[in-house]
């Protein structure tokens, strides 16, 4: 099988220092923000509190974010706001730069993020990503299509292995796992291994999701090869400003006529048991 030339000359130039793993400069030990509902409402009116864990790799952590606030988690954080019912919105943001499945199952086993995930309403995970550029980085001399399958697999024990964590800690809050996408899409037309490889990995997320219950994936590797429109940072690889707000809408979409109304029900439902 012919080696990906055009890719490995590609990667060479952008991605060893964007992408890169080196995380001991890169930790987000769990900034949160909170966003409060300002407007007033009917003293009837009991809104509810939404408690949000967000991890993964760089999408999460928001490089490329000009703001650095969190790449896609601020936006989102408005859309909950938005939502009639929801009161304050924490989001814990736990996003490491270069994280594969394998740190990040370490970073969800620590004592913090583990009592964040037991209060939570929602967990969401950007992740994959970085496993399929440690293949990259691994063979950059020679790489074939064959050198992702180990690696892939490796990607789906991890996956399972961090929903199974997560359940541990929490059995009842809504699992979001966010796709991974292909930024050479745009300057790049022939890389169509990358494009394939990024859709077996989707489909590989999706599948390990359907295990568990209460657990919802959002593709996104449409958001940025539907458009002439640059979604990408000046790296040419992690999303821009416009890009992370996409990524929150398709997040958002997904979410809110099911995941969002179930966590309300069931919380209005607790309250009224409590007689409150």
């Amino acid at each position: 099988m012919r080696p990906f030339t055009l890719i490995i000359s590609i990667i060479t130039l952008l991605l060893l220092s964007s992408c890169g793993n080196n995380t001991s400069f890169h930790k987000n030990n769990g900034k949160e923000t909170v966003l409060a509902m300002k407007q007033e409402v009917p003293e009837s009116f009991v809104s509810e509190e939404l408690n949000v864990v967000a991890a993964g790799d760089s999408l999460t952590q928001g490089v490329g974010d000009s703001t650095g606030t969190g790449g896609y988690v601020p936006y989102l954080q408005k859309l909950f706001q938005q939502e009639q019912g929801i009161g304050t919105v924490t989001i814990s943001n736990y996003g490491v730069k270069g994280n594969r499945t394998d740190q990040l199952l370490k970073k969800i086993k620590s004592a913090e993020v583990k009592q964040s995930i037991s209060d939570a309403d929602m967990v969401i995970l950007t992740i994959g990503g970085n496993d399929i550029m440690k293949v990259v980085r691994d063979h950059i001399s020679n790489l074939q299509l064959d050198d992702f399958t180990p690696q892939m697999k490796t990607f789906e024990t991890n996956l399972y292995n961090v929903l199974r964590e997560i359940r541990k800690d929490n059995q009842q809050a809504a699992i979001v796992l966010v796709g991974v996408y292909n930024p050479f899409t745009k300057w790049f037309a022939d890389v169509d291994e990358m494009n394939d490889i990024v859709a077996e990995w989707n489909r590989t997320g999706e599948n390990i999701l359907t295990l568990y219950d209460n657990t919802y994936f959002v593709p996104i590797e449409q958001i940025f090869s539907d458009t002439t429109e640059n979604l990408l940072y000046t790296d040419y690889f992690h999303p821009n400003d416009k890009g992370y707000k996409l990524i929150a809408d398709e997040i958002y979409t997904k979410v809110k006529e099911t995941a969002i109304g179930d966590i309300l029900a069931t919380k209005r439902m607790n309250r009224e048991n409590r007689g409150e």
